[in-house]
């Protein structure tokens, strides 16, 4: 579900960098802790360029099965997740998509494999927007 934009919350690192604050919703390819390069427009609007440094945070998007167990729950998901340690936010109520940190220290391989369990098992679903080379081998 990649779109064209989407608005993050960054803290400038330097003339013009900035550091990711937030876990992207819609956003491949960026996760929590990165460092993004961007522009200003003429309206004052910071625009990202490209990453210059990635934090070794994944991003994880899961959306709850509506038919399944966990029913539109988003505070369910993060209940089968905590053991993890994820940080992450919903989208909104009537999406309760959410977007979760996953930090380069977690343990990967379980994570993994719950998540497909739980696809497997029609409880959720869920797609990696930021993955690190640890995340896919593991």
């Amino acid at each position: 579900m990649p779109q064209d934009r989407e608005g993050l919350w960054a803290t400038r690192v330097g003339e013009d960098t900035a550091s990711v604050r937030n876990t992207p919703f819609l956003q491949d390819g960026v996760a929590e802790g990165d460092v993004i390069q961007f522009q200003t427009d003429s309206n004052g609007v910071h625009w990202s360029v490209q990453r210059v440094s990635a934090s070794g945070n994944c991003t994880i998007r899961v959306l709850a099965n509506p038919d399944g167990p966990l029913g539109r729950d988003p505070s369910a998901v993060h209940e089968r997740l905590s053991a993890f340690g994820l940080g992450g936010e919903v989208f909104s109520n009537e999406s309760p998509l959410i977007a979760f940190t996953v930090p380069a220290d977690a343990n990967l391989a379980g994570l993994k494999a719950l998540l497909t369990q739980g696809e497997e098992a029609d409880v959720w679903y869920y797609e990696v927007g930021c993955g690190t080379d640890e995340w896919w081998g593991a």
